[in-house]
């Protein structure tokens, strides 16, 4: 089962996101109380742990949220999914995949750092259709 080991939120947008163990979906916005919030496509972020653990490998000290992501997974393929793809985050959230990846225009702390990022490559956003309490250890699921 495909779980979040992290839910996470910053204050400002360019920073590191704080692992805040749970949080509230917002329709038609994104997670309540990020900066990332808003009506557009890029809602949430997701980055799965699988990815972190990669940067893990080359000798960097990050974690969840480090990649300022907003949900960390565990157990799902992020980067597969079609565009369109219907997540069903916790009990009640439901998201759709908007785009996988994204440019980065500026070099950010983990790149010098590593000399690469995870996060423009395996990381996807959803935007939020149905909202509802999420935190770690809930369930995620791809929607048939």
């Amino acid at each position: 089962m495909a779980k979040l080991v992290a839910v996470c939120t910053s204050e400002r947008k360019g920073m590191r996101k704080k692992n805040v163990g749970e949080g509230i979906l917002v329709p038609n916005f994104g997670l309540e109380g990020d900066a990332h919030g808003g009506d557009w496509h890029r809602q949430v972020s997701l980055l799965a742990l699988e990815s972190i653990q990669k940067m893990q490998k080359l000798g960097l000290d990050v974690v969840p949220g480090d990649f300022a992501e907003n949900l960390t997974t565990e157990g799902i393929d992020l980067v597969t999914l079609p565009i369109g793809t219907k997540l069903r985050i916790g009990a009640t959230g439901l998201g759709e995949v908007t785009q996988i990846g994204k440019e980065c225009h500026t070099k950010c702390a983990i790149y010098y750092q590593a000399g690469d990022c995870v996060m423009p490559k395996e990381g996807i956003f959803i935007r939020v259709l149905e909202g509802g309490p999420v935190a770690v250890g809930d369930a995620i699921e791809v929607m048939a």
